[in-house]
Formats: C-alpha cells, structure tokens, sequence
C-alpha cells in the first residue's frame, strides 16, 4: 500500500484505543499491533522519514488493514496477544520456544496421586507450574517424596474399597515412604495436609513445613516415640539443607518477576526469574526474533507479556532494567536504581549472558537444536548401554595434560542433562606430585574434586569418565576409596583415542554403536575435556613456563625468578651461567643453590 492509498483511508480510522491488522494481496494476516490512539500508531508506518528497511518491506506487502476498537489500552494489550498467538503473523516477534513446558499434577481422585505430566487436560485434576527444566521437577519429586508421604501406587482407593479391605500395605509402606491409606491407616484430611505442605514446597515456602515438623518432632518426643521422632529431626535437616541450596533474595521482596534482555543481531534473549516469598523458584530464559526495528523495550515488553502468560504468573510486579509500555494496569513496572531489587536484575542480567554463552557452547559441541527432551533421551540411551542404577543427568570427566612431560595439569568437565555446565567446570595446578606422574596426578585431581563437594554436602554426579587407561582409573579409584565414596557414583574408563568404556576390575570393554547418539555425547564431553584442559595448559605456560621451572629450586622465590629471566633472558643461559654471574643478580647464597640444582639434574 503507498502513503498515498493510506491517506484515502486513513480518515476512517478513529482516534481511539485498538488493535490493527494488516494483510497481504492473498488475504493473510502478515502483522498484529496495538494502539492508544490508532490513526496515529498506523499513520506512522507510511511516514516515510520514521520508516527502516524492515518496516519499510512490511508495508510494500500491507494489501488490506483492518482495526478493532476497545474500551482501554489494557484491552489492546490482551487482544493483541491473543490474534498474535492465534494467527502467528509472519512480520511480529517470533517466540522460538517450541518445548512443551512439564507440570506437577495432582490426580483428582481419592487419596490424589502426583507425578510429572506434560499433557495438560481438561479433567478436574489440579496442575502446578509449568517448570521450566524436567530434571528440576524429577528432583522436586524425589525431595516430596522424602519428606512427604504421598502414595505412589495406582489402586483405586474409594472408601468402599478400603472399608472391604481388598488392598494390602506395600514396600513403601514399610519404608515409611507412605502412611497406608489403602489399608486405612490415614485419613483423607491428613493426607490433604500433605498435598498443603507440597504446594508450599514448590512455591518456596519452607518455612511453614519445617514448622509442621518441628511441632511434629515436639510431640513424637513428648509421647516418648524417640525413634519417629529421630525420623522427623532428618527430615528437618534435609529440610533446612534444601532451604540453604536454595536462593534466597529478601523476604521483603515478596513476589515479583524479574527481567531482562540481551539483543545479538537478529536475535533477541529475555531471562525471567519467578520470585516467590523473597526466594528464586524458577528461572528460563527465552529466544525472540523480531522482524521489524523495535526497540529494545518494545521487544521485552512483548516477552514479559508472553512468559508470563505462558507460566501463569499473578506477581503484582515486575522488574525489568529499563521503562517500558506494560498495560495491564494491576501490574507495577519497576526499574530498580539500588537495593535487593537491583541485586536481582543484575543476576537476571548475568544469566541471559550464561545462556547466550551457553548457546555458543551447544553450537560448537554439535548439541544446538536438541530439545531437553531429546537429550533426555541421549542420557536414557546412555544409561542403558552401561547398565547404570541411575540417568546420567550429572556426568564429570576428568584429563591430564603436560607439555613434553613437564608441568603437569588436570581438568575437570560438567555436564548437567546432557549439555556443558560451565560454571562447574575446575582445572588443577599439582600441588602433591612430584615430577610426571599420570596415575598420581589423576589421584590428587579426582580427590580434590570429591572431598570438596563431600565437605559441602554438594550433590555427586551419577557417572564420572576417567579419560585414560586402567591405571589412572585405578588411581581415581584409590582417591574415592579413601575418601569413603566409593560405590556412590559409576566410574569408568575411556581408553585414548579407541573410545571404549571399561570398568573397574573387568576384562573387557564395552564399545558403543558407532553412529549412536550415547557415543555422539562420549566424545562430546571428552572432546570438550580435552579443549578445556589444552586451553588451560597454554594459559600456564604463556604465564611462564621457565619461570615456575625456576621457582620449583628449593630456596629460589618468585621475585629471584624473575630477576633471573630479566638478566639471562632464558632458562638455558641460566643453566650455562657460572655461580659468580648467577651471584651477581642473585647473590651469592642463592647462586650456590641454583648451581647445585642444575648440576645434580641429569643431562
């Protein structure tokens, strides 16, 4: 349509509140917006000096526009999402995010069930979330599970059929996982007040559940049940452990949404954090592509406007770092200038850096693309090919590196549901080694690692890959043994270069089908173990090979090092100088030492 054309109709378009379409020649909506005062917003697209090149190709293909008017901009705001998710017009801001989102469902049954879904339904049950990553509500589950005696067996358990006694106590029952409702031990109340604790649970209020037991030890005790009383103190302190892993803001914070955003190119990122009762509870951020020239703040405000929709939030406020239009008039924009607010910003901020790094990470790994539930997946595969107790979600792998067989180091990688974990990656300067050991060196570097995280309490990952031969698997071995961790997680060996897994004690190796998806994240993570531990090797020696070879004589400090290299220029006219050159930037106690060393070294 040319300004001209619009300028025909253009008085047909009120000065009112609305949302306005565009289409093409063949009838198809190609862009949705919203308008205070519509003449005005869709006069400015044909307003050649406000117009950029994408806008401009937008309008070349604008056939037909139509406009609806409403009551107030709020009503433009929800109308506008709702053409924009139904119709998915081609020129506004595309959401790339296809993943089907988990929930905790709470059955509507007697006595209800609860378990993971991914189906949403229209059948009374009761849906919380949705969560953003499935290994987070599998550890949710497991944690309920703990602490929460829920039943966790299919039985229909109607009051007629407890009252008939058609069901027995199971294994859970026994294990004081469940109170045996089926057999009539629990009252539906009681277990309501379970499904309670659950819900405040997910939002993040532990407060009151550690309370409940706290009351709940206090009477055990004071009928003299010790024992059930000693069950409840465990559950506390896992309780409390939980609560410290989690991260706490403020209890003023209240509930609020946080946002921010991160233009790269053509791409746009928006991280969210849902924060509940002053406490973190979820955290996603989400891929937009905008299509026309909107500016950063229109581009965040379609993002909050869309997660927020898409994970049912009601915090009356957000907080995002700049001002933008946000309509629905219930809702508090905030930009925080200081304080846990603007604490919380800047760590929305450093998470929408993460990902966009973490994306690059997936890219050069060959894992861009794969949906969590694809890489699920890859780690049930896994899992299956090596017989393991438990899904892989947490793999560490080890490698040393030294340079002609000098300066040994070792690197550790992480990786959390089948993508790199950078912020758990470690590296190791040896400190208890002398000369090249590998088998050694391995030993100090899983035992640093493993008494670390056995110190903090911190969670064991399920599979840990020693990439080397079976001695230096024997040596990680030897390092867990004595750190009392064996048996706790599968470790095995990956033989250099032929890429078998051996484990410990057996004969033969097991080799992975070459083309399949479990060995494809095999060499991922030891391709990404060997770059990670080259790149910190180099680090090392750019800092100054020759200088540690010169710190490592007994009685030579750094700053002499220095003046060493300064003076000699090299390690080698080191080596060839005589004591009284050496004494004259040395002196002369130091030069004796320094004569010694090289001398008793074998030539």
């Amino acid at each position: 349509m040319t300004p001209e054309a619009f300028k025909k109709i253009a008085p047909t378009i009120p000065h009112q509140p609305g949302v306005y379409r565009y289409f093409n020649a063949d009838g198809e909506i190609i862009y949705v917006g919203k308008a205070k005062d519509l003449r005005k917003r869709v006069s400015s697209y044909f307003n050649k000096t406000f117009v950029g090149y994408k806008t401009h190709e937008l309008v070349q293909r604008i056939h037909r526009i139509e406009f609806t008017v409403v009551d107030s901009e709020q009503d433009a705001f929800f109308l506008e999402n709702a053409l924009i998710k139904e119709f998915q017009p081609r020129y506004n801001i595309d959401l790339k995010d296809d993943k089907t989102y988990p929930y905790i469902v709470i059955k509507k049954e007697p006595f209800p069930r609860v378990f993971l879904t991914r189906r949403k339904i229209n059948d009374g049950s009761e849906y919380l979330g949705p969560f953003t990553s499935v290994a987070r509500v599998r550890e949710l589950l497991t944690f309920i599970k703990q602490h929460i005696q829920l039943r966790t067996c299919k039985l229909p358990l109607t009051q007629k059929n407890i009252a008939a006694k058609k069901f027995r106590v199971c294994l859970e029952y026994h294990l004081g996982n469940c109170k045996g409702p089926c057999i009539g031990a629990q009252t539906e109340a009681d277990y309501q007040q379970g499904l309670q604790r659950l819900k405040q649970v997910l939002k993040g209020k532990l407060g009151e559940v550690v309370q409940h037991y706290k009351e709940e030890m206090q009477q055990y005790a004071a009928e003299l049940q010790f024992e059930k009383a000693q069950m409840v103190k465990k559950k506390l302190e896992h309780l409390e452990q939980y609560q410290a892993r989690s991260v706490v803001v403020s209890q003023q914070v209240g509930d609020v949404d946080v946002f921010s955003i991160l233009k790269d190119g053509d791409k746009a990122y928006v991280n969210y954090l849902m924060v509940r009762s002053g406490t973190i509870v979820q955290t996603h951020t989400l891929q937009l592509n905008p299509h026309l020239d909107e500016t950063d703040a229109e581009v965040l405000a379609f993002g909050v406007a869309r997660i927020r929709d898409a994970f049912g939030s009601d915090a009356p406020e957000v907080v995002v770092p700049t001002e933008l239009e946000y309509a629905d008039m219930a809702v508090q924009v905030t930009v925080p200038k200081a304080g846990d607010k603007k604490k919380l910003l800047e760590l929305s901020q450093k998470n929408v850096l993460i990902h966009q790094d973490e994306l690059r990470r997936r890219k050069l790994l060959n894992i861009e693309g794969k949906t969590e539930e694809q890489l699920l997946d890859v780690l049930e595969e896994l899992q299956e090919a090596l017989s393991l107790p438990e899904l892989p979600t947490h793999i560490e792998c080890f490698d040393n590196s030294n340079f002609q067989g000098s300066y040994p180091v070792s690197a550790m990688v992480c990786f959390k549901n089948g993508a790199p974990s950078k912020n758990d990656y470690r590296r190791f300067n040896v400190k208890t080694v002398q000369g090249i050991n590998d088998f050694a060196t391995m030993k100090e570097a899983v035992g640093r690692r493993y008494k670390r995280l056995a110190a903090e309490d911190a969670e064991l990952p399920q599979l840990v890959i020693i990439d080397g031969g079976k001695g230096q698997l024997s040596a990680a071995l030897e390092a867990l043994d004595e750190l009392n961790l064996n048996g706790q997680m599968t470790v095995v060996g990956l033989a250099k270069n032929v890429e078998e897994i051996f484990f410990p004690g057996d004969s033969e190796s097991i080799k992975l089908p070459y083309h399949s998806e479990a060995l494809k994240l095999v060499r991922r993570i030891r391709d990404e173990v060997h770059r990670f531990g080259i790149t910190f090797h180099r680090q090392q020696r750019s800092k100054g090979t020759f200088k540690n070879e010169l710190e490592q004589i007994p009685g030579i400090g750094k700053k002499t090092a220095t003046d060493l290299l300064k003076h000699f220029r090299s390690v080698a006219k080191v080596k060839a100088a005589d004591e009284a050159s050496l004494a004259a930037v040395a002196g002369a106690a130091r030069a004796a030492i320094i004569r010694q060393y090289f001398t008793s070294q074998p030539s």
